[in-house]
This record gives C-alpha cells, sequence and structure tokens, in this order.
C-alpha cells in the first residue's frame, strides 16, 4: 500500500514539475524567476561580441536598457552559429535565470537553448 501511495505522490508530481521548466515568459518578467528555469520569448534589440568573445543578446531593448540579456561565453560561442544574424528576430531562451549587476541573464551552453522563432 505504501508503494502505491509513493507512485501515486511522484506521478502527480510530474506534471507540476514539468510546467514550471518549461514556462515561457516575457523579457519583463525574467527578473521575478531568478533561480528558476524559464523560457524567455521576445525580440531581440541587439546582438553585441566583445573582443573577448563574449556574446551579449539583448531582448527588451538595447543595453543599457534592456530588460533580459542571454549570453554566451566565449568557451562555448563554437557550438552556435549565426548569432549575428538573429538582430530583429523573436527567440526562444531556455535556462536558469540569474542576475548580473542586478540585471537578469540567462548563460547559454548549448544551441538547443536559443529558438530563433
Amino acid at each position: 500500500m505504501r508503494m502505491m501511495t509513493t507512485i501515486a505522490f511522484a506521478a502527480m508530481m510530474l506534471p507540476v514539475g514539468a510546467a514550471a521548466q518549461s514556462a515561457t515568459i516575457v523579457p519583463a518578467q525574467a527578473k521575478i524567476h531568478v533561480g528558476q528555469t524559464v523560457t524567455v520569448e521576445g525580440p531581440v534589440s541587439n546582438v553585441f561580441v566583445t573582443r573577448t568573445g563574449a556574446v551579449f543578446i539583448d531582448i527588451g531593448g538595447r543595453y543599457p536598457d534592456n530588460a533580459f540579456t542571454a549570453v554566451v561565453f566565449p568557451p562555448d560561442s563554437v557550438k552556435f552559429h549565426g548569432l549575428s544574424a538573429l538582430n530583429g528576430k523573436t527567440v526562444d531562451i531556455n535556462g536558469a535565470v540569474r542576475l548580473y549587476q542586478d540585471r537578469p541573464e540567462i548563460v547559454l551552453t548549448s544551441e538547443d537553448q536559443l529558438k530563433a522563432k
């Protein structure tokens, strides 16, 4: 009986966890989802590549007025192709939201975290 209760409880919890991880939000909502894995959807305002090779994808305005940033650090940049072509396109960015200098961002480490629409 205890095993059946445990299995039933686990089955009920799976959809809740899956829904929480796949929530799609707008860039302005990212700051209230720090520490959560979400999908941020919005138009790319600017793609900026630094001298060191870091790529910043501004969504919801251009830096410093953007609502959200997706970041690709140099060691992972070889995994991504055509990032500059994202300007003006709507994208889905999936990952854990964190704050950097009080601004929400998701660090991209694999190409499957980014989907252009």
